[in-house]
């Protein structure tokens, strides 16, 4: 109880964050050039990367760097440098619909975070009270919705590119861990019609290779009928599909908002919930936290305090 009280008290306390965007990244080939936002604590060394990516949706400004901000927000303020990227796929960007790869542009998405990685000393360079900060040793991923797919395939996911029939292998080893929330699950015909013929490249999702831990998070009232006819068990293939150590974290009653962690007050949050967002950002932190120091105590403390409420938000399951 005592170890799950100092969780508690450590999450609680914030530190002051700085944020910094857009930090441009030059990306001969791409479409446009690659902006990014980096959120950090203010001091502090030796911060752990989380890169997140962001899902689609009808907002101007969620889908790009300055969105999901209850998340980055929290995670910096605990001891993470969080690097958003602005996808291809974002609205904010208005490509033209025939620009290559579009409308989802789902291997530039992974594409972008490897370019990241290899741009640091660059980043750096932008954002002087950053330099010397990194721990470029401890890596993680994390992405929402169409942001989940992305890092699943940086975890190590494959598909068959519908375009030439080659087998995607996006994986970077560099990335030792990862966060999916209400990522999509298998193809064939666990898709609807409209959604199979709209996006092929989610025909041949396999997780099977998925190798990297992860946690994933997934709503149980997250039915996503426009994209599946599995209901909400589709967004648990990730845990489910994959091969260990993978962990689980069903939230009761959640839609695919989990609760609003696509921006504060954000309209297209169905299912807005602030307690349920402080268990996503309380329960995230403390796995990318143990995963990316190993030893450290933080995720079966936070997985003990959820299971200890009288009336809990949900359950954790590993394999």
């Amino acid at each position: 109880m005592d170890t799950s009280n100092h969780t508690a008290d450590t999450v609680s306390e914030p530190a002051p964050v700085l944020s910094v965007a857009p930090v441009v990244l030059p990306a001969p080939g791409r479409a446009v050039d690659l902006h990014v936002r980096v959120s950090a604590p203010v001091t502090g060394g030796d911060l752990p990367i989380v890169l997140l990516s962001h899902g689609q949706g009808p907002s101007n400004h969620l889908s790009s760097l300055n969105g999901y901000a209850p998340l980055a927000d929290h995670w910096a303020a605990h001891g993470f440098a969080v690097v958003q990227p602005t996808h291809l796929s974002s609205g904010t960007l208005r490509l033209d619909p025939d620009t290559p790869g579009a409308p989802l542009h789902w291997r530039s998405r992974a594409e972008d975070m490897t370019r990241i990685l290899d741009r640091l000393d660059l980043i750096e360079a932008a954002v002087p009270q950053l330099l010397g900060r990194l721990d470029r040793s401890r890596v993680a991923v994390a992405g929402h919705s169409m942001g989940g797919h992305t890092a699943s395939l940086l975890l190590g996911a494959r598909l068959t590119d519908p375009h030439d029939g080659t087998e995607a292998d996006l994986a970077d080893p560099r990335i030792t861990a990862g966060v999916l929330f209400a990522a999509p699950g298998r193809g064939g015909d666990a898709l609807t019609r409209s959604t199979a013929e709209r996006h092929p490249f989610l025909l041949t999702t396999d997780f099977s290779r998925m190798t990297t831990p992860a946690l994933v998070v997934a709503g149980d009232q997250d039915l996503s009928p426009h994209l599946t006819v599995r209901g909400a068990a589709w967004h648990t293939d990730p845990y489910v599909l994959s091969p260990g150590p993978k962990s689980l974290l069903t939230l009761f009653g959640a839609e695919h908002g989990l609760g609003g962690i696509s921006g504060y007050d954000a309209a297209e949050t169905t299912d807005e919930h602030s307690g349920r967002v402080a268990v996503v950002q309380r329960l995230t932190w403390a796995y990318l936290r143990s995963r990316l120091r190993p030893g450290d105590p933080a995720w079966g403390a936070a997985c003990a305090l959820l299971a200890a409420g009288p009336d809990p938000l949900g359950r954790v399951e590993s394999k």
